[in-house]
């Protein structure tokens, strides 16, 4: 599944990423019950639009420019239920079944409890960074051998882009 600017939330086939930097997350203990919830709950979201308004106001939430109390006064995204982007379907998939992301961690009396953070929230990197869902490297797991890699034959690495030889006066 992913949710595309043009197209909207789609399934496409997974070699489509084969030549893709990809990382997996699978959350682990998740009961297989669960999962078909979370992959039901994705499938009756196929043919929404992309919310593109979610995304500025994810960036405006993330990167605030103004004063700082105005961050938390955005309303995010356009607010249509039929808009998605891939994040917060995904999250919002999860939080179905209340399988914690990124959850808030409060301290009360009695011990910790968690509260959950509104799915327009995440951003691709929370699942990385969750300590609930492993990271898979497709990569690593088809055997890499970086004694196989084949570089181009030279013997220093390329300048950076935005080296350029100097004349000889210096400019």
């Amino acid at each position: 599944m992913e949710a595309d600017l043009c197209c909207g939330v789609r399934v496409v086939p997974l070699e489509r990423y084969r030549d893709f930097n990809v990382r997996i997350c699978r959350p682990k203990g998740l009961t297989d019950a669960d999962c078909a919830k979370v992959v039901a709950f994705v499938m009756a979201r196929v043919r929404q639009g992309y919310d593109l308004r979610n995304v500025t106001d994810l960036a405006r939430y993330l990167f605030p420019v103004g004063p700082r109390r105005w961050r938390g006064l955005a309303t995010l995204g356009s607010g249509e239920v039929s808009r998605v982007i891939c994040s917060t379907l995904i999250a919002e998939a999860f939080q179905s079944v209340r399988y914690p992301i990124l959850p808030e961690r409060l301290t009360v009396r009695d011990g910790e409890r968690f509260r959950i953070r509104h799915h327009s929230l995440f951003t691709p990197r929370d699942f990385d960074l969750s300590p609930y869902f492993e990271v898979v490297k497709p990569t690593l797991v088809r055997g890499f051998d970086y004694r196989q890699v084949v570089w181009e034959a030279q013997d220093s690495p390329s300048p950076l882009p935005h080296d350029s030889p100097r004349r000889p006066d210096g400019r």
